[in-house]
Protein backbone atom coordinates (compact mmCIF):
# COMPACT_ATOMS: atom_id res chain seq x y z
CA UNK A 1 0.00 0.00 0.00
CA UNK A 2 1.26 3.38 -0.80
CA UNK A 3 2.17 5.73 1.83
CA UNK A 4 -0.18 8.82 2.43
CA UNK A 5 -0.03 11.49 -0.05
CA UNK A 6 2.17 9.42 -2.79
CA UNK A 7 -1.14 8.96 -5.10
CA UNK A 8 0.03 11.83 -6.89
CA UNK A 9 3.82 11.28 -7.14
CA UNK A 10 3.07 7.58 -8.69
CA UNK A 11 0.74 8.58 -11.24
CA UNK A 12 1.60 9.02 -14.79
CA UNK A 13 2.05 12.35 -16.00
CA UNK A 14 -0.70 13.88 -18.28
CA UNK A 15 0.55 13.39 -21.65
CA UNK A 16 1.83 16.65 -22.72
CA UNK A 17 0.48 17.99 -26.35
CA UNK A 18 2.47 17.26 -29.18
CA UNK A 19 5.00 20.91 -30.54
CA UNK A 20 2.91 22.27 -33.01
CA UNK A 21 3.39 24.25 -36.00
CA UNK A 22 4.82 27.78 -35.23
CA UNK A 23 2.51 30.80 -36.03
CA UNK A 24 5.32 32.57 -38.29
CA UNK A 25 5.44 29.39 -40.47
CA UNK A 26 2.07 29.18 -41.31
CA UNK A 27 1.40 30.52 -44.63
CA UNK A 28 0.19 29.45 -48.05
CA UNK A 29 2.01 27.42 -50.48
CA UNK A 30 3.03 28.78 -53.81
CA UNK A 31 0.21 27.34 -55.94
CA UNK A 32 2.30 27.70 -59.08
CA UNK A 33 4.24 24.46 -57.82
CA UNK A 34 1.16 22.86 -57.45
CA UNK A 35 0.56 23.25 -61.53
CA UNK A 36 4.23 22.17 -61.84
CA UNK A 37 3.94 19.30 -60.07
CA UNK A 38 0.76 18.61 -62.30
CA UNK A 39 2.13 19.28 -65.24
CA UNK A 40 5.32 16.94 -64.37
CA UNK A 41 3.43 14.37 -64.05
CA UNK A 42 0.90 14.50 -67.09
CA UNK A 43 4.46 14.46 -68.85
CA UNK A 44 5.70 11.79 -67.14
CA UNK A 45 2.42 9.91 -68.44
CA UNK A 46 3.41 10.66 -71.86
CA UNK A 47 1.33 13.60 -72.26
CA UNK A 48 2.26 16.66 -74.62
CA UNK A 49 2.04 19.49 -71.97
CA UNK A 50 3.05 23.12 -73.02
CA UNK A 51 4.25 25.12 -70.10
CA UNK A 52 3.76 28.91 -69.84
CA UNK A 53 3.65 29.23 -65.62
CA UNK A 54 7.03 29.14 -64.73
CA UNK A 55 9.19 32.22 -64.22
CA UNK A 56 12.36 30.71 -65.17
CA UNK A 57 14.57 32.02 -68.64
CA UNK A 58 14.75 29.35 -71.39
CA UNK A 59 18.83 28.35 -72.42
CA UNK A 60 20.03 28.88 -69.01
CA UNK A 61 23.07 30.20 -68.54
CA UNK A 62 25.36 31.65 -70.51
CA UNK A 63 28.19 28.95 -72.60
CA UNK A 64 30.93 31.03 -70.96
CA UNK A 65 29.42 30.71 -67.38
CA UNK A 66 29.04 26.80 -67.63
CA UNK A 67 33.11 26.31 -68.66
CA UNK A 68 34.29 28.08 -66.34
CA UNK A 69 31.95 26.56 -63.94
CA UNK A 70 33.38 23.10 -65.31
CA UNK A 71 37.05 24.10 -64.85
CA UNK A 72 36.79 25.32 -61.48
CA UNK A 73 35.02 21.63 -60.92
CA UNK A 74 38.11 20.18 -62.08
CA UNK A 75 40.66 22.69 -60.64
CA UNK A 76 39.72 24.64 -58.22
CA UNK A 77 39.35 24.07 -53.79
CA UNK A 78 36.04 25.28 -53.68
CA UNK A 79 35.90 26.24 -49.69
CA UNK A 80 33.95 28.57 -47.83
CA UNK A 81 34.18 31.90 -49.24
CA UNK A 82 33.59 35.42 -47.69
CA UNK A 83 30.27 35.58 -45.36
CA UNK A 84 29.85 38.73 -48.16
CA UNK A 85 30.91 37.04 -51.02
CA UNK A 86 34.00 37.01 -52.48
CA UNK A 87 35.50 40.37 -53.35
CA UNK A 88 36.35 39.94 -57.06
CA UNK A 89 32.34 39.24 -57.31
CA UNK A 90 31.36 42.24 -55.53
CA UNK A 91 33.79 44.33 -57.50
CA UNK A 92 32.20 42.49 -60.94
CA UNK A 93 28.81 43.65 -59.67
CA UNK A 94 30.17 47.32 -59.35
CA UNK A 95 31.34 47.06 -62.69
CA UNK A 96 28.01 46.16 -64.03
CA UNK A 97 26.38 48.96 -62.37
CA UNK A 98 29.04 51.44 -64.00
CA UNK A 99 28.46 49.59 -67.25
CA UNK A 100 24.83 49.76 -67.42
CA UNK A 101 23.98 52.95 -65.10
CA UNK A 102 26.93 54.95 -65.48
CA UNK A 103 27.16 54.54 -61.37
CA UNK A 104 30.07 54.71 -59.55
CA UNK A 105 29.44 52.70 -56.68
CA UNK A 106 31.35 51.12 -53.67
CA UNK A 107 31.59 47.31 -54.00
CA UNK A 108 31.66 47.01 -50.06
CA UNK A 109 27.62 48.00 -50.72
CA UNK A 110 27.20 45.00 -52.73
CA UNK A 111 27.23 41.62 -50.70
CA UNK A 112 26.35 38.46 -52.68
CA UNK A 113 23.73 36.27 -51.29
CA UNK A 114 22.19 32.70 -51.73
CA UNK A 115 19.50 33.90 -54.31
CA UNK A 116 17.67 37.13 -54.16
CA UNK A 117 15.07 35.42 -52.01
CA UNK A 118 18.17 34.67 -49.62
CA UNK A 119 19.09 38.28 -50.05
CA UNK A 120 15.38 39.51 -49.39
CA UNK A 121 15.43 37.83 -46.11
CA UNK A 122 18.95 38.86 -44.97
CA UNK A 123 17.66 42.58 -46.01
CA UNK A 124 13.90 41.97 -44.45
CA UNK A 125 16.27 41.29 -40.90
CA UNK A 126 18.38 43.56 -41.21
CA UNK A 127 15.89 46.58 -41.80
CA UNK A 128 12.94 45.88 -39.85
CA UNK A 129 12.21 44.87 -36.29
CA UNK A 130 9.55 42.12 -35.37
CA UNK A 131 5.87 44.42 -35.25
CA UNK A 132 7.19 47.07 -38.00
CA UNK A 133 4.47 47.66 -40.43
CA UNK A 134 5.85 46.92 -44.24
CA UNK A 135 3.77 47.84 -47.08
CA UNK A 136 3.65 45.74 -50.43
CA UNK A 137 2.16 46.56 -53.50
CA UNK A 138 -0.72 43.87 -54.42
CA UNK A 139 -0.79 42.15 -56.92
CA UNK A 140 2.98 41.12 -56.21
CA UNK A 141 5.52 38.41 -55.56
CA UNK A 142 3.88 35.86 -52.84
CA UNK A 143 7.66 34.67 -51.25
CA UNK A 144 7.89 38.51 -50.45
CA UNK A 145 4.51 38.76 -48.43
CA UNK A 146 5.03 35.33 -46.84
CA UNK A 147 9.05 36.31 -46.05
CA UNK A 148 7.47 39.20 -44.02
CA UNK A 149 4.73 37.46 -42.62
CA UNK A 150 7.29 34.78 -40.80
CA UNK A 151 9.92 37.57 -39.68
CA UNK A 152 6.83 39.13 -37.76
CA UNK A 153 6.20 42.35 -39.56
CA UNK A 154 2.52 43.80 -39.82
CA UNK A 155 2.33 43.18 -43.56
CA UNK A 156 0.26 45.77 -45.12
CA UNK A 157 -0.71 45.36 -48.70
CA UNK A 158 -1.14 47.94 -50.97
CA UNK A 159 -3.96 47.25 -53.84
CA UNK A 160 -3.05 48.12 -57.43
CA UNK A 161 -4.77 48.38 -60.33
CA UNK A 162 -5.07 49.47 -64.37
CA UNK A 163 -4.92 52.88 -63.30
CA UNK A 164 -1.84 53.09 -60.96
CA UNK A 165 -0.18 50.50 -64.14
CA UNK A 166 -0.18 48.40 -60.87
CA UNK A 167 2.38 50.13 -59.04
CA UNK A 168 2.21 52.06 -55.73
CA UNK A 169 1.99 55.74 -55.92
CA UNK A 170 2.18 58.00 -53.30
CA UNK A 171 -1.37 59.17 -53.25
CA UNK A 172 -2.34 55.29 -52.88
CA UNK A 173 -0.14 54.96 -50.12
CA UNK A 174 -0.85 57.53 -48.01
CA UNK A 175 -4.53 56.34 -48.32
CA UNK A 176 -3.98 53.22 -47.13
CA UNK A 177 -1.34 53.50 -44.91
CA UNK A 178 -2.28 57.17 -43.29
CA UNK A 179 -0.88 59.07 -41.21
CA UNK A 180 1.17 56.44 -39.28
CA UNK A 181 2.87 55.83 -42.32
CA UNK A 182 4.98 52.74 -42.81
CA UNK A 183 8.47 51.08 -41.82
CA UNK A 184 9.75 49.89 -44.66
CA UNK A 185 7.83 49.73 -48.59
CA UNK A 186 8.67 46.72 -51.12
CA UNK A 187 8.61 47.30 -55.11
CA UNK A 188 9.61 45.42 -57.77
CA UNK A 189 10.02 47.15 -60.94
CA UNK A 190 9.67 45.06 -63.53
CA UNK A 191 7.14 43.29 -61.59
CA UNK A 192 6.39 40.00 -61.12
CA UNK A 193 3.67 39.13 -62.19
CA UNK A 194 2.13 42.05 -63.78
CA UNK A 195 5.67 42.85 -66.10
CA UNK A 196 4.92 47.11 -65.11
CA UNK A 197 7.86 49.34 -64.43
CA UNK A 198 8.30 52.02 -62.41
CA UNK A 199 9.80 54.67 -64.99
CA UNK A 200 11.88 57.35 -63.46
CA UNK A 201 9.59 60.27 -62.38
CA UNK A 202 7.35 57.75 -60.90
CA UNK A 203 10.69 56.20 -59.08
CA UNK A 204 11.54 59.50 -57.92
CA UNK A 205 8.45 60.24 -56.48
CA UNK A 206 8.37 57.18 -54.06
CA UNK A 207 12.03 57.80 -53.34
CA UNK A 208 11.09 61.47 -51.97
CA UNK A 209 7.72 59.71 -50.36
CA UNK A 210 10.06 57.58 -48.13
CA UNK A 211 12.59 60.16 -47.23
CA UNK A 212 9.52 62.21 -46.09
CA UNK A 213 8.30 59.47 -44.04
CA UNK A 214 10.90 57.95 -43.10
CA UNK A 215 10.53 54.81 -44.73
CA UNK A 216 12.76 52.35 -46.20
CA UNK A 217 12.42 51.00 -49.55
CA UNK A 218 13.12 47.72 -50.43
CA UNK A 219 13.00 47.74 -54.65
CA UNK A 220 13.20 44.34 -56.48
CA UNK A 221 15.67 44.65 -59.53
CA UNK A 222 15.63 40.93 -60.45
CA UNK A 223 14.44 41.76 -63.89
CA UNK A 224 16.22 44.64 -65.04
CA UNK A 225 17.60 44.28 -68.38
CA UNK A 226 14.63 42.37 -69.54
CA UNK A 227 12.53 45.33 -71.12
CA UNK A 228 10.81 45.92 -74.34
CA UNK A 229 8.97 49.20 -74.45
CA UNK A 230 9.89 52.88 -73.56
CA UNK A 231 13.05 53.63 -71.55
CA UNK A 232 15.15 50.90 -69.69
CA UNK A 233 14.65 51.24 -66.25
CA UNK A 234 17.31 53.35 -63.86
CA UNK A 235 18.79 51.66 -60.74
CA UNK A 236 17.41 52.67 -57.20
CA UNK A 237 20.95 52.90 -56.23
CA UNK A 238 21.64 55.89 -58.50
CA UNK A 239 18.26 57.51 -56.74
CA UNK A 240 18.76 56.76 -53.42
CA UNK A 241 21.69 55.96 -51.08
CA UNK A 242 19.23 54.68 -48.52
CA UNK A 243 17.29 52.10 -50.40
CA UNK A 244 18.04 48.51 -50.49
CA UNK A 245 18.51 46.76 -53.79
CA UNK A 246 17.74 42.97 -54.47
CA UNK A 247 19.07 41.29 -57.54
CA UNK A 248 19.82 38.53 -59.29
CA UNK A 249 21.90 36.08 -61.45
CA UNK A 250 18.96 34.74 -62.12
CA UNK A 251 17.01 36.10 -64.82
CA UNK A 252 18.94 38.09 -67.35
CA UNK A 253 21.87 35.76 -66.99
CA UNK A 254 19.15 32.78 -66.64
CA UNK A 255 20.86 31.20 -63.69
CA UNK A 256 18.11 30.26 -61.74
CA UNK A 257 19.15 26.97 -60.18
CA UNK A 258 22.45 28.62 -59.30
CA UNK A 259 20.88 30.33 -56.63
CA UNK A 260 22.79 33.23 -56.53
CA UNK A 261 21.85 37.19 -55.88
CA UNK A 262 23.30 40.33 -54.56
CA UNK A 263 22.43 43.21 -52.57
CA UNK A 264 23.19 46.66 -52.69
CA UNK A 265 23.11 48.22 -49.37
CA UNK A 266 22.92 51.61 -47.51
CA UNK A 267 26.60 51.88 -45.79
CA UNK A 268 24.50 51.83 -42.61
CA UNK A 269 23.06 48.06 -43.12
CA UNK A 270 26.26 46.90 -44.41
CA UNK A 271 27.93 45.14 -41.18
CA UNK A 272 24.58 44.11 -40.02
CA UNK A 273 23.85 42.23 -42.92
CA UNK A 274 27.16 40.84 -43.40
CA UNK A 275 27.01 39.22 -39.75
CA UNK A 276 23.71 38.35 -40.57
CA UNK A 277 24.91 36.35 -43.61
CA UNK A 278 27.61 34.46 -41.72
CA UNK A 279 25.30 33.52 -39.08
CA UNK A 280 22.70 32.43 -42.34
CA UNK A 281 24.18 30.74 -44.68
CA UNK A 282 27.96 31.16 -43.51
CA UNK A 283 28.42 32.10 -47.64
CA UNK A 284 26.84 32.05 -50.41
CA UNK A 285 27.62 29.12 -52.54
CA UNK A 286 31.26 28.79 -54.05
CA UNK A 287 31.31 27.70 -57.38
CA UNK A 288 28.44 29.55 -58.75
CA UNK A 289 30.06 32.63 -57.47
CA UNK A 290 33.37 31.86 -58.84
CA UNK A 291 31.75 31.27 -62.28
CA UNK A 292 29.50 33.87 -62.16
CA UNK A 293 32.31 36.08 -62.93
CA UNK A 294 32.48 35.07 -66.07
CA UNK A 295 28.88 36.40 -66.55
CA UNK A 296 30.46 40.27 -66.41
CA UNK A 297 32.12 39.23 -70.16
CA UNK A 298 31.35 40.80 -73.51
CA UNK A 299 30.48 36.96 -74.21
CA UNK A 300 28.11 35.92 -71.37
CA UNK A 301 26.55 40.10 -72.46
CA UNK A 302 25.83 39.47 -75.61
CA UNK A 303 24.28 35.70 -74.66
CA UNK A 304 21.74 37.68 -72.45
CA UNK A 305 20.85 40.34 -75.54
CA UNK A 306 19.80 37.29 -77.65
CA UNK A 307 17.88 35.66 -74.83
CA UNK A 308 16.05 39.49 -74.28
CA UNK A 309 15.36 39.14 -78.53
CA UNK A 310 14.08 35.76 -78.42
CA UNK A 311 11.72 37.30 -75.51
CA UNK A 312 10.58 40.17 -77.47
CA UNK A 313 9.97 37.74 -80.19
CA UNK A 314 7.33 35.43 -77.71
CA UNK A 315 6.36 39.04 -76.65
CA UNK A 316 5.43 40.31 -79.98
CA UNK A 317 3.52 36.87 -80.67
CA UNK A 318 1.94 37.15 -77.45
CA UNK A 319 0.46 41.03 -78.08
CA UNK A 320 -0.52 39.92 -81.60
CA UNK A 321 -2.71 37.18 -80.13
CA UNK A 322 -4.71 39.36 -78.03
CA UNK A 323 -7.71 40.34 -79.28
CA UNK A 324 -8.40 36.68 -80.15
CA UNK A 325 -7.99 35.71 -76.58
CA UNK A 326 -10.37 38.30 -75.81
CA UNK A 327 -9.06 38.47 -71.76
CA UNK A 328 -9.69 42.33 -70.08
CA UNK A 329 -7.56 44.50 -67.81
CA UNK A 330 -4.26 43.02 -69.22
CA UNK A 331 -1.13 44.72 -67.69
CA UNK A 332 1.38 46.02 -69.85
CA UNK A 333 3.95 44.13 -70.32
CA UNK A 334 7.14 46.29 -70.05
CA UNK A 335 9.36 44.37 -68.92
CA UNK A 336 10.06 40.79 -67.07
CA UNK A 337 8.18 37.92 -69.40
CA UNK A 338 5.09 37.64 -68.16
CA UNK A 339 1.13 38.81 -69.06
CA UNK A 340 -1.05 39.48 -66.06
CA UNK A 341 -4.90 38.91 -67.28
CA UNK A 342 -8.26 39.21 -66.65
CA UNK A 343 -10.27 35.34 -67.30
CA UNK A 344 -13.65 36.20 -65.20
CA UNK A 345 -15.35 36.56 -68.45
CA UNK A 346 -15.08 32.86 -69.01
CA UNK A 347 -16.81 32.58 -65.78
CA UNK A 348 -14.55 30.32 -64.02
CA UNK A 349 -12.41 31.82 -61.21
CA UNK A 350 -8.96 31.52 -62.33
CA UNK A 351 -7.92 28.52 -60.10
CA UNK A 352 -10.74 26.24 -61.60
CA UNK A 353 -9.74 27.95 -65.06
CA UNK A 354 -6.20 26.66 -64.69
CA UNK A 355 -6.79 23.28 -64.17
CA UNK A 356 -9.22 22.77 -66.10
CA UNK A 357 -7.57 24.35 -69.15
CA UNK A 358 -3.78 21.64 -68.43
CA UNK A 359 -6.14 18.77 -67.83
CA UNK A 360 -8.38 19.77 -71.10
CA UNK A 361 -5.52 21.07 -73.76
CA UNK A 362 -2.64 20.26 -72.08
CA UNK A 363 -1.17 24.22 -70.95
CA UNK A 364 0.04 25.18 -67.91
CA UNK A 365 -0.61 28.77 -66.87
CA UNK A 366 -0.30 29.98 -62.82
CA UNK A 367 -3.48 31.19 -61.16
CA UNK A 368 -3.76 34.59 -59.96
CA UNK A 369 -4.33 33.72 -56.74
CA UNK A 370 -0.43 33.45 -55.60
CA UNK A 371 0.13 36.82 -56.60
CA UNK A 372 -3.45 38.76 -55.10
CA UNK A 373 -5.41 36.90 -52.35
CA UNK A 374 -8.09 39.29 -52.56
CA UNK A 375 -8.76 39.97 -56.41
CA UNK A 376 -6.35 36.65 -58.02
CA UNK A 377 -9.22 34.67 -58.42
CA UNK A 378 -10.11 36.55 -61.90
CA UNK A 379 -6.57 36.94 -63.14
CA UNK A 380 -4.13 34.51 -64.51
CA UNK A 381 -0.32 34.73 -65.05
CA UNK A 382 1.19 33.68 -68.54
CA UNK A 383 5.37 33.19 -68.87
CA UNK A 384 6.47 33.97 -72.30
CA UNK A 385 9.76 32.87 -71.21
CA UNK A 386 9.71 30.28 -74.20
CA UNK A 387 10.69 30.37 -78.27
CA UNK A 388 8.27 32.11 -80.01
CA UNK A 389 6.58 28.54 -81.77
CA UNK A 390 6.05 27.17 -78.46
CA UNK A 391 4.24 30.30 -77.36
CA UNK A 392 1.96 30.22 -80.53
CA UNK A 393 1.56 26.38 -80.39
CA UNK A 394 0.45 27.13 -76.79
CA UNK A 395 -2.04 29.87 -77.40
CA UNK A 396 -3.54 27.66 -80.13
CA UNK A 397 -4.78 25.32 -77.47
CA UNK A 398 -5.42 28.13 -75.53
CA UNK A 399 -8.15 29.63 -77.85
CA UNK A 400 -9.69 26.44 -79.08
CA UNK A 401 -10.12 25.71 -75.46
CA UNK A 402 -11.91 28.95 -74.39
CA UNK A 403 -13.97 28.40 -77.61
CA UNK A 404 -15.47 24.87 -76.20
CA UNK A 405 -16.27 26.86 -73.32
CA UNK A 406 -18.65 28.80 -74.82
CA UNK A 407 -20.65 26.13 -77.20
Amino acid sequence: MSAPGREGLDAPAAPRRPPGVARRAQVPPFAVMEIVAAANARRAAGEDVLSLCVGEPAGGAPAVVRRRAAELVATADLGYTEAAGVPALRRAIAGHYARTYGLDLDPRRVVVTTGSSGGFVLAVLAAFDAGDRVALARPGYPAYANILTALGCDLRDVPCGPADRYQPTPERLDAVLGPQGAAGLVVASPSNPTGTMLDAAALDALVAWGADRGTRLVVDEIYHGLTYAGAPPTTTAARSDEAVVVSSFSKLWGMTGWRLGWLVLPEALVGAVDALAGSVALSPPALPQHAALAAFSDEAYAAAAEAVERYARSRAVLLERLPALGWSHVAPADGAFYLWADVSASGLDSVTWCARLLDEAGVALTPGTDFDPVDGHRFVRLSFAVAPATLAAALDRVEAWQAGLHR
